[in-house]
């Protein structure tokens, strides 16, 4: 809010970088300036009611009775008036509470701008060789998987509807040894949490879900709970409304949970096999710091990250998000692509986030410097430590042998009982 009153020009040339219209902008300053408008005027009026109160009181005492009714009944006049003020400021608040949910972040100036991910900029790219697949390795993984018996795309969506893939045998032990794997590669240095899978509307609005992206998620309005679209929702808000030590900081910690979205956006595209789904498991890692710890905890979160599918293997490339690809809450990112042969696609399976402290303002995460003064908003920073289905689709193509079976990559060789390879059930 203080952006829009101090600096508005500046707020919205930073949004029109992310391709927000400037009436957008400027609608949320004019409601901020009616608001604070009809709160004068409520002031004025409950200024001018105690005073009649006051005058009522001084009639009675002074035994002038037709005075005090004359009082009381303009009174009773401007405290109707007074009503109405008050209901009219709180819709044109609501109002403004809405429009400010939905601003986006302004993005950081180092981000590249460009109008889609078609401007995005490949960082670097490791591991990849054009010319090093052969033709068993060029078999989309929906194929594999159903030739193997460990991916069953039918009996999912008999079960829950299309997009519900249903693993099982080694495509099922697959799925857990990959999330173990992140877990056990993070934990040196990130606290695991299991948190609940439902979370309440205020969880998503700070993180920057709600209310723009409402139709993307899964609502139980029942108990008006939300599943979780990935866990940087609940884990952004565990420390919401609180004030934390500056020796505290940074903060990080790391969970899986099995993510839900609709996807309602996306309708037609890249809807085959599991290149996009409507739940998979994922281990986030998260980290909520002070504004000079920022830089250093993005660069550690994007090595983590990558590290991963190195780990396993897998040829990746490191894309930065240009300003008009750029999320909502997002102020600066890199993906983290893998190529997968038998889709010959590269798949974006790891974003890594700084968003400044646009979560945290929203959930009130605010830090006491060991200096003294005023308490400081938190900065906050996600990244997918790694998702399963684009993984999993990735690896089952690129380490398919020429028999039809998929050799495992060793670092998951602990998580099979020393089984090297997944064969047909």
């Amino acid at each position: 809010m203080r952006r829009l009153r101090t600096d508005l020009e500046a707020t919205k040339a930073a949004l029109a970088r992310k391709q927000v219209p400037a009436d957008e902008v400027e609608r949320a300053a004019a409601l901020d300036a009616e608001s604070r408008q009809l709160a004068n005027q409520a002031d004025a009026l409950r200024a001018q009611v105690k005073a009649l109160s006051r005058q009522v009181g001084e009639a009675m005492r002074a035994g002038d009775a037709e005075q005090a009714e004359r009082a009381r009944q303009e009174s009773k006049r401007l405290g109707e008036v007074l009503a109405g003020a008050e209901e009219e400021a709180r819709a044109i608040q609501a109002q403004l509470h809405d429009a400010l949910l939905r601003l986006p972040n302004l993005p950081a100036p180092e981000v590249p701008d460009g109008a889609s991910a078609a401007d995005n900029v490949v960082v670097r790219t490791v591991g990849y060789e054009p010319g090093r697949y052969g033709p068993h390795q060029r078999v989309p993984h929906w194929e594999i998987g159903a030739e193997l018996g460990i991916l069953d795309l039918q009996r999912g969506a008999k079960l829950s509807g299309s997009m519900f893939p249903l693993f099982q045998g080694g495509g099922a032990t697959l799925c857990r040894a990959l999330c173990q794997l992140a877990l056990d590669r993070n934990r040196d240095a990130f606290t695991e949490v299991r948190p609940p899978s439902l979370v309440r509307s205020p969880a998503l609005e700070a993180s920057g879900q709600l209310p723009k992206f409402a139709d993307d998620a899964y609502h139980v309005e029942r108990d008006d709970l939300w599943a979780v679209p990935t866990a940087e929702v609940p884990l952004t808000s565990m420390h919401a409304g609180e004030i934390l030590a500056e020796e505290e900081l940074p903060i990080k910690v790391m969970a899986y949970t099995p993510c839900y979205r609709r996807e309602a956006g996306a309708a037609g595209r890249d809807t085959r096999g599991l290149l996009r789904v409507h739940e998979f498991d994922k281990v986030e890692i998260l980290a909520v710091c002070k504004r000079e710890q920022a830089a250093a905890l993005h660069e550690e979160l994007l090595s983590r990250a990558a590290g991963s599918i190195e780990a396993l293997g897998l040829p990746y490339r490191v894309v930065e998000i240009c300003t008009g690809d750029l999320g909502q809450s997002q102020a600066r990112q890199f993906d983290i692509e893998v190529y997968a042969p038998g889709c010959d696609m590269w798949l974006e399976v790891s974003s890594v986030s700084w968003f400044s402290d646009y979560q945290a303002r929203r959930a009130s995460i605010r830090y006491k410097p060991e200096a003294g003064g005023p308490t400081q908003i938190c900065d906050t920073l996600n990244g997918s430590a790694l998702a399963v289905p684009r993984v999993w689709a990735a690896l089952v193509e690129t380490y398919r042998q020429a028999d039809g079976s998929v050799e495992l990559p060793a670092s998951l060789h602990p998580y099979f009982s020393g089984r090297r390879y997944i064969r047909g059930q």
